[in-house]
C-alpha cells in the first residue's frame, strides 16, 4: 500500500545542484576541494579525489571552510579610522576613496624616499606577486611571515642540500621504513602528513617522534622522545657521533654527491683559512683517489679521496670529511655527555642511532631503473636508504635553530638518504642551491624600482645590506651583521624598529594578513602601545598604517585605513611555481583559486587591490606605455604577466594553443583550462628522472624544458657551508668589510661552517634557578594561525586554551582541575587556567596558540571563552633578549637568520589563589566594525 504523500520521506535529498572545484585555504596544504552549490550558495565542501595533494582526503578544518566563508567576522567595506588608534572606531568609505587615501600617502614617499614605506605580509600565498609590487614601488622594506615562522628550516635547507622540508620536499611515503619527526606543529602540512603517516602505519614502518609534547602526530608514533626544548641539535649531533664511531655512513654517496672531499685550507693565520682550495677556473679541488692528484670536483671519472692530505707552500689542507669526523667523534657529543641536557638517556640515543644505521644499510632499496648522472656516467640501478625525516618550527624557532636544522640535514646526508628511494625527496622547483637564488637588494632611487629582489641568500659579507657607515638599509635590519643570512627578513622586528626610529623612521606601515597587534607579534601588549604611541606634537610615531584582512582581527583596530579582503571562495589566487607551489616529488604542479561565488559585501581580493593601487601610482609593470592600467585585475595578471620570457605565474596550458608546459607565451584561456581540470595542473617527472634530482641528467633537462631552470644546474650538498666561513673570517679581522667589534665574538661562534650546538640565548641570559621551566606554544591541527577560533564549527573543538603542566609540576604545586596559575618570564606575567598533561617533558609547559582573542574582535561576544579564558604566551616573549649588563639589547632571534626565537621562553609558575574572574592581562574591549555574530546560526538551502 502506498503511503500518503505527507508521510513520504526523502532519505537522499540532493546535496547540491552544481559542483565547483577550487583550492582550499583553511591552511597552507592547499588541498583540492569540491564546493557543492545549491541555489547559488555554498552548501558543502569535500575533497577532490583527482587532486595531487590530497587525493580526495579533506580534514575537518577544510570541511569547516563553509563557516569561514559565512563567518560574521568578515569585513564588509573599506574603512577609515575616525576614533583613536586601537579603539576600533571606523566609518565605511568607497573603494575610490580608499585608493585615493592610500595613493595620497604612498605617492609622495615614492617620489622622495621610498624606504619610508614598509610593506610586510603575513601567511598569504602570493609572495612572488607582493614582492614584485614592493620592488616596483622601490622600497627595500618588504618581507613575508617567514622570519617569525620557519626561516631557519628553509635557509638551513637551502644552504645545506638545496631545499628543506614541507614545501621544498617530502619523505618517500611509499618506501620509507623508518621515519623521524622533529618538532612539527600540527597545523603545518597536516593533511599530507596524516595521509603519509597512514601509509607508514599500514605498511608497519616505524615512526619516531621527537618533541617535548606528545600530541597529534607524536601521539601515534611508535616511539616518543620527549626532548628538552632547544636541545634537538645536541641530540642530533650525538646520533652523528654514534654513526661515525660505528662507521655507519655512506662514503660512496658522500664522495659523489657532497663536498665531503673538498680540500680546505688549514693555515690558522691565512686570510683563506677554512676556505676551499680552488683551481685556475675557481672550482673547488678534490684529491683524485685514482691519481693522487688535485682535480676539479666535477671532473668526469674523479672520485675524491676522503682520507687525503695536501700540503702546498707550507700550508696544510684536508678534506671536509676529516674536519667533520674530528669534530663529531669528540667525546663532547657522546651520548653520555649530552643525556642530561637533552633529557634523553644515553642508551636510548645509542639505540636510535643503531636503528637508523640498521635500516639505512641493512634494508637498502634497489630499483632497477637506469639513469645517467651529471658527469655522464651511466648507472643501471637506483640505490635507496629507507630512512626519512621531517621537521618544522619546533626545532627552528630557537636562537640555535639554524645550526640545529643544519645538523639534521647533515644527518640525512651522512646516511645517504636524500633524493634516493625511501628517503627524503625534493619537490620541483627544488632542489636549488644557494648560488641559484638571488642575492638581497636594497638600492633605493626615488621614483624608480628597487635595484633587485628584496630577499635572497648571501654568499659572503659583500652581500650584506649596509650603507657606507655600516648602518642597516632595511627597517628590520635583515642582512646585517646582526643576522647576516636572514633570507626571509625579520617581520617581528618591524614595528619595534619603526617605533624606535632605528635605523630610521618610516611614514607608512602597509600590512596584509599579519595580526601584529595580537598573536603574530612578540611582546603583544607593548606592541599595541607602539602602534598607538604619539610624539611630542601629539602625532602618531608611525604616522600611517594601512591594513588588509578578510576578518575583523585584532590588528584592524590599529590601522588608519582598512582594505577588506575576500574569503578564499570569492577570489582568484595562484599557487605558483614562482612562489609556493603544490608540487609532489614525482611531478610539478600548480593551482588556482577562482570565485566560485561572488562577494555579497563591498570587498575586493587584496591582490586585485594591489593591481589597482600599482596602476594608480604608475608603477612600472603595472601600467602600459600610455600610462593606462596594464592589467584589469589579478586574474588578468595571472594570465598575461611574464616574469621572464615564456615563464609566468601559471605553468599549465601555456601558449596560444594551450599545449605549453612550463614555458610558452600567455594563453587567454588559461584560467578556463585550470577550472575545467579541477583547479590544478600537474606534469609528471619521467621515471628515470624521479630520484637523484641534483645530479640526474634527465631531471636537469626536464627542469629546463619546464622553465624551472634556464640552464642545467647540478651541484653537490654542503656538509661544510663555505659562505659561513667567510663571515667568520671577517669576524677574525680578514677582509675589507668588517663587523662591529661588539658582534665579532658572536659571529665567530655562531657562523660555524660545520653544524654546532650552543644553548639557546635565553638560557644564558636568565637565571635558570629563577626561571626553571621551558614554555612552548603550538597550533592545533584543526586551526590555522588565528583564523580558526572564530569559525563556528572549529570553536566547538577548542574554544579555550589551558596551560598544560607535566605531572611533577602539577603535583608539587598542588594544582587541581579549574585552577589558575601566574606564569612569569623575565619580561612579564600572565594569569591563566591550567590543566594536567602527563605525556610532556618534565621541564616544559605548553599551550595552544591563537585561541585567545581580544574582546570586541572576530565578531565574538565579550564573554566568549576565547576572550575571557583564552590567553597568549606572546605577552611573556620580548622581541629583545633580557639585558646582559653590556648596555646592549640583542634581538630575540637566531643570530644567523634572524628567525624569531619563540621557543626559547623560560618561566616560573605559581598557583593563583583566589582564582581571577578571567585570564590576565585583560585588555579593554575594542569597538567592533562588524558587530557581533548571532548566538545561533541556522541555514537551510
Amino acid at each position: 500500500m502506498t503511503k500518503p504523500e505527507h508521510l513520504q520521506i526523502d532519505t537522499s535529498p540532493p546535496v547540491s545542484d552544481e559542483l565547483r572545484k577550487t583550492t582550499c585555504y583553511m591552511c597552507a596544504c592547499r588541498c583540492g576541494i569540491n564546493v557543492h552549490m545549491k541555489g547559488g550558495q555554498v552548501a558543502y565542501i569535500e575533497g577532490n579525489r583527482d587532486h595531487p595533494v590530497n587525493k580526495g582526503v579533506l580534514c575537518g578544518k577544510g570541511s569547516a571552510g563553509i563557516m569561514q566563508h559565512y563567518a560574521p567576522s568578515r569585513l564588509r567595506a573599506p574603512l577609515k579610522r575616525v576614533g583613536r588608534r586601537g579603539s576600533g572606531e571606523f566609518e565605511e568609505i568607497t573603494w575610490d576613496e580608499a585608493l585615493e587615501i592610500a595613493a595620497g600617502w604612498l605617492a609622495p614617499l615614492r617620489d622622495t624616499d621610498p624606504k619610508r614605506m614598509a610593506f610586510f605580509t603575513g601567511r598569504d600565498q602570493s609572495q612572488s606577486f607582493t614582492s614584485w609590487f614592493a620592488q616596483a614601488y622601490g622600497t627595500p622594506n618588504y618581507a613575508a611571515h617567514g622570519g617569525f615562522c620557519s626561516v631557519n628550516m628553509a635557509a638551513a635547507g637551502i644552504y645545506t642540500i638545496g631545499g628543506a622540508f614541507w614545501e621544498f620536499g617530502q619523505p618517500d611515503w611509499d618506501r620509507t621504513k623508518l621515519f623521524m619527526l622533529f618538532g612539527v606543529a600540527e597545523d603545518h602540512d597536516s593533511n599530507p602528513i596524516k595521509i603519509g603517516l597512514g601509509k607508514l602505519k599500514e605498511r608497519g614502518a616505524r615512526i619516531i617522534g621527537v618533541n617535548p609534547i606528545r600530541s597529534g602526530y607524536n601521539a601515534i608514533a611508535d616511539d616518543w622522545v620527549g626532548i628538552t626544548p632547544g636541545t634537538d641539535g645536541l641530540f642530533i649531533l650525538a646520533l652523528v657521533h654514534e654513526l661515525l664511531r660505528a662507521g655507519k655512513v655512506d662514503l660512496a654517496y658522500l664522495s659523489r654527491y657532497t663536498n665531503a672531499g673538498f680540500i680546505v685550507n688549514e693555515e690558522p693565520n691565512s686570510p683563506e683559512n677554512g676556505l676551499f682550495l680552488r683551481g685556475e677556473n675557481g672550482k673547488p679541488q678534490v684529491m683524485c683517489r685514482a691519481t693522487g692528484k688535485l682535480a676539479d670536483y666535477d671532473t668526469p671519472g674523479v672520485m675524491p679521496d676522503l682520507a687525503a692530505n695536501y700540503r702546498h707552500a707550507g700550508i696544510s689542507h684536508r678534506p671536509v670529511f676529516q674536519l667533520l669526523a674530528d669534530r663529531y667523534l669528540s667525546d663532547v657529543y657522546a651520548p653520555d655527555a649530552v643525556a642530561h641536557q637533552t633529557g634523553i638517556p644515553a642508551d636510548r640515543i645509542r639505540s636510535i642511532a643503531a636503528e637508523l644505521a640498521r635500516v639505512a644499510f641493512e634494508e637498502e632499496i634497489v630499483l632497477d631503473q637506469p639513469w645517467t648522472d651529471w658527469k655522464g656516467q651511466k648507472h643501471d640501478k637506483m640505490i635507496g636508504r629507507p630512512v626519512s625525516f621531517h621537521a618544522m618550527r619546533g626545532i627552528s624557532a630557537h636562537s640555535n635553530g639554524f645550526q640545529t636544522c643544519r645538523a639534521l640535514h647533515m644527518l640525512q646526508i651522512l646516511l645517504g638518504s636524500v633524493e634516493v628511494p625511501g628517503g627524503f625527496r625534493f619537490k620541483p622547483p627544488y632542489p636549488k642551491p644557494p648560488e641559484a637564488h638571488p642575492k638581497p637588494h636594497a638600492g633605493v632611487t626615488p621614483g624608480q624600482p628597487l635595484d633587485g629582489p628584496h630577499l635572497g641568500y648571501p654568499l659572503g659579507p659583500e652581500h650584506l645590506l649596509l650603507d657606507s657607515e655600516g648602518n642597516a638599509k632595511r627597517i628590520d635590519k635583515a642582512f646585517t651583521w646582526e643576522n647576516p643570512m636572514s633570507a626571509h627578513g625579520l617581520m617581528h622586528m618591524v614595528i619595534s624598529n619603526a617605533h624606535a626610529g632605528d635605523p630610521y623612521k618610516i611614514d607608512t606601515l602597509f600590512m596584509y594578513m599579519a595580526n601584529m597587534a595580537w598573536n603574530s607579534s612578540m611582546n603583544s601588549s607593548e606592541v599595541m602601545g607602539m602602534l598607538t604611541d604619539t610624539d611630542e606634537n601629539g602625532d602618531y610615531v608611525i604616522p600611517h598604517i594601512i591594513y588588509s584582512d578578510a576578518y575583523s582581527s585584532e590588528m584592524v583596530a590599529y590601522a588608519d585605513l582598512i582594505l577588506p579582503d575576500t574569503t578564499y571562495l570569492e577570489r582568484h589566487d595562484c599557487i605558483s611555481l614562482l612562489d609556493r607551489p603544490i608540487c609532489e616529488a614525482d611531478g610539478a604542479a600548480d593551482a588556482i583559486r577562482w570565485p566560485v561565488v561572488e562577494p555579497d559585501r563591498d570587498v575586493r581580493g587584496f591582490q586585485t587591490v594591489l593591481i589597482q593601487l600599482g596602476a594608480k601610482l604608475g608603477l612600472p609593470g603595472f601600467v602600459a606605455n600610455d600610462g593606462s592600467p596594464k592589467f584589469n585585475d589579478y586574474a588578468d595578471y595571472l594570465v598575461n604577466h611574464e616574469r621572464r620570457p615564456g615563464v609566468g605565474p601559471l605553468a599549465g596550458w601555456r601558449g596560444k594553443d594551450g599545449e605549453g608546459r612550463g614555458r610558452g607565451e600567455p594563453n587567454p584561456a588559461q584560467i578556463d583550462r585550470y577550472i575545467e581540470n579541477g583547479g590544478f595542473w600537474v606534469d609528471h617527472i619521467p621515471e628515470e628522472a624521479r630520484f637523484y634530482k641534483p645530479w640526474n641528467k634527465a631531471y636537469q633537462q626536464w627542469a629546463v624544458a619546464r622553465g624551472i631552470f634556464d640552464a642545467e644546474a647540478p651541484y653537490v650538498f654542503n656538509l661544510y657551508v663555505e659562505p659561513m666561513r667567510k663571515f667568520q673570517l671577517a669576524a677574525e679581522g680578514h677582509g675589507d668589510i668588517q663587523p662591529p667589534d661588539h658582534l665579532r665574538a658572536r659571529i665567530a661562534q655562531t657562523m660555524d661552517p660545520l653544524p654546532i650546538w650552543y644553548p639557546p640565548f635565553e638560557d644564558a641570559n636568565v637565571d635558570p634557578d629563577e626561571f626553571p621551566i621551558h614554555a612552548l606554544t603550538q597550533r592545533p591541527m584543526h586551526m590555522y594561525h588565528s583564523w580558526g577560533s572564530q569559525n563556528a564549527w572549529l570553536r566547538q573543538i577548542t574554544g579555550k586554551n589551558f596551560l598544560y603542566l607535566p605531572t611533577d609540576l602539577w603535583q608539587n604545586h598542588g594544582f587541581a582541575d579549574g585552577d589558575y596559575a601566574t606564569v612569569t618570564s623575565a619580561h612579564g606575567s600572565i594569569t591563566v587556567p591550567v590543566a594536567h598533561h602527563a605525556a610532556l617533558n618534565p621541564k616544559t609547559v605548553w599551550t595552544w596558540n591563537a585561541i585567545g582573542k581580544r574582546k570586541g574582535t572576530w565578531a565574538l561576544d565579550n564573554d566568549a571563552t576565547e576572550a575571557t579564558e583564552g590567553f597568549l604566551l606572546n605577552h611573556l616573549i620580548h622581541e629583545l633578549q633580557p639585558p646582559k649588563g653590556d648596555g646592549l639589547r640583542w634581538t630575540n632571534s637566531d643570530p644567523v637568520t634572524g628567525q624569531a626565537a619563540w621557543f626559547d621562553l623560560r618561566v616560573k609558575i605559581e598557583k593563583t589563589d583566589p582564582k581571577p574572574a578571567e585570564s590576565q592581562p585583560a585588555h579593554p574591549p575594542i569597538t567592533s566594525p562588524v558587530g557581533k555574530g548571532p548566538n545561533v546560526v541556522a541555514r537551510k538551502i
